[in-house]
């Protein structure tokens, strides 16, 4: 049956035209749908070509592990085989992620993709020729895995572009739907090819699996992109994403949470091929049905995960999925049926889909567009960072104790993440309104000035009341968190000895444009602190706003072209914040 258990043809119809028909009796709201998403033209084309990129990559990688298998190497060289796929996430990810934000994503994910399928057909034609030793193909599938990595930011941040901000939980769960819709299937059929025709067709396969998603990609027009700003450097604007993640709570809190989940989680894919011979005394044909079972369940997460998603919060909904995962984990290390373990897997995969999609999703949510890239890179390294050293951990384990002590341990390292929720539970970021807040605008100067002249000094002048002033110092802890989050450097608040209703905020900004690029970051959420900082100004106007830049004396009296002299400061009183 190709739809899900309890729709109908006519729903199914209705959800991909815009949405679900509201019931007779009112109980199925017209937003509700999973597939909402599937309304946008090319989300839902770009979907289903990833849908046959995924489905050829997980091809690839039961052919590699089992390949691995067939070479006689060692249970830690072929838990390496995760390990060399997630661990270019976590080395090359903020890299991508600064290309995402700072370059045309389209291009970004066409050269990604061109880049995967031609390793992927030096690949194949490795292993056709039987010259393919276990580190050239770990070296192979490194390099898929760097393609991977540049991709996935750029992919991830895409999305925004394809869909409305309310769509965006339901199409980042048809995106982890998608992945495990060709884990149900790819794996089963990868068994099948390897144990018919040999690895080398597997990763053929894959190859050919690239295809579609370039051709729709070279259609897409994806939106152009405000051009007023010169381009940060890759340098800055990977230390810029590194700041705001390292200055949002929220985001922080996320990552530190997916690093502990993807410790523990790893454990159940990159030991699975181990699981499949020595527990199970199983060959390809059996691993492959293991993996199925678990991105059927994966799948069958995904598309449960809207409804789940309005009855539980945040954390309730990734403390679920964290005990289904060390369920799944605990049961595949006890059993010797390959009917429970599949049982067991599948409760796992839903597990699995349903804490990434979250993770993924809050920080989306938690991200304005101009960082989302950056922040969503930073997220993956953390998430496959914790993967990829898990990957290796476990590998170790089971050679020193066995595959069941190793995937015990695992399931109580997923129950440690549970628990360190109770003290730093996920952030409800859906509320927030990340959009531009779209109230400042460049100021017209005294003189003319280059767009890399800086450092440029900013002061705000505040009149406060004494009995305002806890509340207005509490407010200016959070000003200073969201100056330095997005840009500010050497924020400080000055008091006036003479005046001591006056306070000034101060923060350098190193050339004009940056200064121009913090101002311009402002979102909707930060508006409150600023509103309420103004509304105390005690003359009933907006605080006075100055904008100087530092000068070099020595420089501007050697430089007798320079036409800026010393009586020209870089002031715009009549500017308000």
């Amino acid at each position: 049956m190709d739809f899900a258990e309890g729709v109908s043809l006519e729903e199914w119809e209705a959800a991909l035209a815009g949405g679900w028909s509201t019931t007779e009796d009112g109980n199925r709201p017209a937003d509700t749908s999973p597939l909402r998403p599937f309304r946008h033209p090319i989300f839902r084309d770009v979907w289903f070509a990833n849908l046959l990129s995924r489905f050829g990559g997980l091809i690839q990688s039961v052919g590699a592990s089992w390949l691995m298998v067939s070479l006689g190497a060692s249970a830690t060289l072929i838990s390496l085989v995760q390990t060399s796929t997630t661990l270019p996430i976590m080395l090359f990810s903020l890299l991508a992620g600064a290309l995402a934000d700072t370059f045309d994503r389209r291009r970004l994910m066409l050269v990604a993709q061109a880049f995967m399928l031609f390793v992927s057909v030096a690949l194949s034609l490795a292993a056709w020729f039987d010259a393919l030793p276990p580190w050239l193909l770990l070296a192979f599938t490194f390099l898929i895995g760097t393609g991977a990595a540049l991709n996935g930011p750029a992919w991830q941040a895409s999305v925004g572009d394809m869909v409305p901000r309310d769509d965006l939980p339901s199409a980042v769960a048809l995106n982890s739907m998608g992945f495990n819709v060709a884990r149900s299937t790819g794996p089963a059929v990868g068994g099948l090819i390897v144990a018919a025709f040999g690895a080398a067709a597997a990763f053929a396969v894959n190859a050919l699996s690239y295809l579609g998603l370039l051709v729709v990609l070279a259609r897409w027009r994806s939106p152009k992109r405000r051009e007023g700003l010169q381009r940060e450097t890759l340098v800055r604007a990977m230390s810029a994403g590194v700041r705001y993640v390292a200055l949002s709570p929220a985001i922080m809190t996320v990552l530190a949470r997916s690093l502990v989940f993807g410790l523990g989680a790893s454990a159940v894919p990159a030991l699975m091929p181990l699981g499949a011979r020595d527990l199970l005394v199983g060959g390809p044909l059996t691993f492959g049905l293991l993996l199925g079972a678990f991105g059927v369940g994966a799948v069958v997460g995904a598309y449960y995960s809207s409804g789940l998603r309005q009855r539980l919060s945040t954390e309730g909904f990734v403390r679920s999925a964290l005990l289904a995962l060390a369920t799944a984990s605990a049961a595949t290390a006890l059993s010797a049926s390959v009917a429970l373990t599949m049982v067991a897997l599948f409760v796992g995969g839903a597990g699995w889909v349903l804490a990434l999609s979250t993770f993924n999703v809050t920080v989306q949510m938690a991200s304005p567009r101009w960082v989302v890239g950056r922040t969503l890179a930073l997220y993956q390294m953390s998430a496959f960072g914790g993967m990829a050293l898990g990957s290796w951990l476990w590998g170790n384990v089971t050679e020193r104790a066995g595959v069941d002590i190793a995937l015990l341990t695992a399931a109580g390292v997923s129950l440690a993440c549970l628990a360190i929720g109770f003290r730093f539970p996920l952030p409800a970021a859906q509320k927030l309104d990340l959009e531009p807040l779209g109230r400042w605008r460049e100021p017209r100067l005294a003189f003319p000035i280059e767009a890399r002249s800086g450092p440029v000094v900013t002061t705000i002048e505040y009149h406060i009341d004494e009995e305002r002033l806890p509340e207005s110092l509490t407010l200016m802890v959070e000003r200073r968190r969201v100056r330095r989050r997005d840009g500010a450097r050497h924020w400080s608040l000055l008091r006036d000895l003479e005046m001591p209703e006056v306070w000034i905020e101060r923060y350098h900004t190193p050339t004009w444009t940056e200064n121009v690029r913090h101002n311009e970051r402002a979102t909707k959420a930060d508006a409150e602190v600023a509103d309420r900082l103004r509304a105390m100004n005690t003359h009933g106007q907006r605080p006075r706003v100055q904008r100087m830049i530092v000068r070099d004396l020595d420089a501007v009296l050697d430089d007798a072209d320079d036409t800026v002299t010393l009586d020209q400061p870089l002031t715009d009183p009549a500017r308000q914040a």
